[in-house]
């Protein structure tokens, strides 16, 4: 597998059964993803944990992936959410803070920089700054830190078809952003 090999590419190789290129995608997206985890879990331990079942699951499921639907990098973030939140339903407890200030402030380029810090990151940060503030918090409370619509409208302290409403919205955005 070439050292510049697309997630795409790499992830096609996966399907395959390369496990090199399973490697790769590892050491190319890990920190990223183990973000992913940590924010939604809050313990580096259960972090790294849900890490390595998000990539036995991709190893398992590279060939479900189809690149018209959208990038590898949302699709393995997408993974590890889903495995973080497996691993906290497992544990039963809720994995919120009792901070109440969480969310409610913009979130500093610096931890989107930390999400991806290459071209598709870019885009990413760049049309996720051309969002309303309401959209842009409601899908990074939901999508970044891994809470449910009904936790983001007691977080935000808004009904929960308003939060619906402005994740919607501010995801249709998002889709027309990075088309």
């Amino acid at each position: 597998m070439r050292a510049e090999a697309s997630l795409a590419e790499l992830m096609a190789a996966v399907a395959g059964g390369d496990r090199a290129a399973l490697r790769s995608i590892y050491q190319q997206q890990s920190t990223r993803l183990f973000g992913v985890a940590n924010a939604i879990l809050r313990d580096r331990d259960a972090a790294a944990d849900a890490l390595q079942d998000a990539f036995l699951r991709v190893s398992q499921r590279a060939g479900q992936f189809d690149p018209r639907r959208g990038e590898a990098a949302a699709w393995l973030g997408a993974v590890v959410r889903h495995a973080a939140l497996d691993l906290a339903r497992k544990r039963g407890r809720e994995m919120p803070t009792d901070d109440p200030a969480l969310g409610d402030t913009p979130v500093a380029p610096e931890a989107l920089d930390r999400i991806a810090a290459d071209a598709e990151g870019q885009r990413l940060r760049d049309c996720l700054g051309a969002l309303d503030e309401k959209n842009r918090k409601g899908i990074l409370l939901a999508f970044v830190h891994g809470l449910s619509h009904a936790q983001v409208a007691a977080r935000l302290e808004l009904p929960l078809g308003t939060v619906k409403a402005w994740i919607r919205r501010g995801l249709l955005q998002l889709r027309e952003c990075l088309a």
